[in-house]
């Protein structure tokens, strides 16, 4: 088994509702491929400054008045979330054709072990049932030491059924014995046909409809205060949102991930807490949105 997880397939459940309108096709364009993978080139280095300085989490970049508060509240059963905007030279990004979606999300699990939150996180085989019904199979292609080629078939049911089959490279890294990060980054992402049938087939045709065409997470696991702290950072490309349904489409843009995001940690607590001997802790609830979101950097 191996130890991944690119918990961000369940970000395409947001980007199927938001655009699962019939659409015309929406090609993929090579200076839309290579704003995104600049994006994300800037993105690593800054996580890298923030690993080098003692910026494990998300949290660790507030101050430390603001950053004190966020940590207690996440120990009250409380998860923060925060949309990113990386920018380059203090320039926001500008992504032709397309749109790039950066969300991250911590939850605190008290009493659980870096070993415990891991052995879940590399418990491959119970990925489609812990994370349904957005994950319909999962495969491990490939593995050698801590790197990983990953299957995954993602599903969403709205207005119409996607599925998409996504191709991943994951690396999993531990750094010392109380904290470890996972990076996944998608190869392929490709659109199925006649799913369910006996005809299922990946699209060979052309078209696409830029339901999500890359797909990047960040996991940061980290072991302190009595209990193991759980990040995940997602980073995915899609489609731009027709002019004419951006009045409905921009506000779902802001609310819909913070709903994910909360499911996908809760999920994940709830694995931990099923397989070890933690005592589960009282409801979850965003913070209070003065506190959800910091300035943007």
């Amino acid at each position: 088994m191996s130890a991944q997880f690119q918990k961000s397939f369940l970000f395409f459940a947001v980007f199927v509702r938001l655009f699962a309108i019939p659409l015309h096709a929406a090609d993929l364009k090579p200076e839309t491929v290579t704003a995104f993978e600049r994006y994300v080139r800037v993105t690593e280095t800054e996580m890298e400054d923030d690993l080098r300085d003692d910026r494990f989490l998300i949290v660790d970049r507030l101050p430390e008045s603001e950053r004190r508060k966020v940590y207690g509240q996440l120990h009250q059963g409380q998860i923060f979330i925060q949309e990113l905007h990386t920018r380059e030279d203090r320039l926001p990004f500008r992504i032709p054709s397309g749109l790039v979606h950066h969300w991250a999300g911590v939850i605190f699990i008290p009493n659980a072990t870096l070993a415990e939150v891991n052995a879940v996180l590399q418990d491959y085989r119970n990925e489609p049932s812990i994370y349904k019904p957005e994950i319909r199979q999962a495969k491990l292609i490939e593995q050698d030491g801590d790197k990983s080629k990953i299957f995954l078939q993602l599903y969403n049911k709205s207005i119409i059924t996607v599925v998409l089959n996504g191709y991943f490279d994951v690396v999993a890294t531990p750094l010392g014995s109380r904290r470890s990060e996972i990076a996944s980054r998608s190869t392929r992402i490709v659109e199925v046909v006649n799913p369910g049938s006996t005809d299922e087939h990946e699209r060979t045709d052309g078209v696409d409809h830029g339901y999500m065409w890359r797909m990047n997470s960040y996991w940061r696991i980290e072991e302190k205060d009595g209990g193991v702290y759980v990040q995940n950072q997602s980073i995915s490309l899609t489609r731009t949102v027709p002019v004419l349904l951006a009045w409905l489409i921009d506000p779902l843009t802001k609310s819909i991930p913070r709903d994910v995001l909360v499911h996908m940690l809760t999920d994940t607590q709830d694995a931990v807490l099923k397989a070890g001997a933690a005592p589960k802790p009282g409801g979850h609830q965003h913070l209070a949105p003065g506190l959800s979101t910091v300035p943007e950097n």
